[in-house]
């Protein structure tokens, strides 16, 4: 079991670094349906392994000036406070209840995402641009509540927002959110251990380890690739793995919580 958990940590690590987020939508039912890991531990982990991943994929991109960090520290106070009420709604939800919520954000990170790749020319990186404070801070404490409470660090909605939304280059985008997704997937994890939450420490390190590795790799190889066809590819990914979580909830009324 634990070795299965290393081509996956990678995989996941992969897509962290080359896109700045995405990794935990994969992470959790990676974590439930090939690990075995129930829902509850398995959201606490994921927001280990992902939180660990962006700090190395913010580190290695935090050099070439790329982060936002006014920005990025606007953005992870509200979500940290978004993150605590997320957790303490999902230790009051059943395992079923948490992947039929998780299946429509799926899609529609799904969607957001192959919508953002048709748009993809690239866009000239004019620095961080200006943005309104109470703009940010909304979507942040609107991103936080969503870490916490299906454990997944966000990035899946960052990019996006930051790259549409507020008109970020998309290297820059990746840079920032990166960053963010450290600091709200600390919070949220904080919040989870604070209600208790165990998750498997063998498990979880493996994974961890691997996709910290992927990571590396991602930010090395993201520059090469195409960004359309890899934002493509993710979000065919996020949705079929949202269908098969919609199945299987319907049909046998999805994973155990233990």
């Amino acid at each position: 079991m634990l070795l299965l958990a290393i081509p996956f940590g990678l995989a996941i690590g992969l897509i962290v670094g080359a896109v700045g987020g995405g990794g935990a939508i994969l992470a959790l039912p990676v974590l439930v349906y090939v690990l075995g890991e129930g829902v509850g531990p398995a959201s606490t982990a994921s927001l280990i392994v992902v939180a660990l991943a962006a700090a190395v994929g913010a580190g290695a991109r935090a050099g070439n000036g790329q982060v936002c960090w006014r920005l990025a520290l606007l953005f992870s106070a509200p979500a940290a406070v978004g993150s605590l009420l997320g957790a303490l709604l999902s230790a009051q939800a059943s395992g079923r209840v948490l992947i039929l919520s998780f299946v429509p954000v799926m899609l529609a990170a799904s969607f957001a995402t192959w919508q953002r790749a048709g748009a993809g020319r690239e866009v000239e990186d004019t620095g961080c641009p200006p943005a309104a404070g109470w703009v940010v801070a909304g979507a942040g404490l609107f991103v936080g509540v969503m870490t916490g409470f299906f454990g997944v660090g966000g990035g899946f909605m960052i990019v996006p927002v930051l790259a549409v939304g507020l008109g970020f280059a998309f290297r820059r985008a990746v840079a920032t959110s990166l960053v963010i997704i450290t600091l709200t997937g600390a919070a949220a994890l904080a919040s989870h251990l604070a209600t208790g939450a165990a998750p498997d420490v063998g498990i979880t390190a493996v994974l961890a380890g691997s996709t910290m590795v992927g990571a590396l790799l991602g930010t090395a190889v993201a520059d090469r690739l195409p960004q359309q066809a890899l934002a493509r590819g993710f979000s065919l990914i996020v949705a079929a793995l949202a269908v098969f979580l919609l199945v299987d909830a319907l049909a046998r009324g999805g994973p155990p919580t233990a």
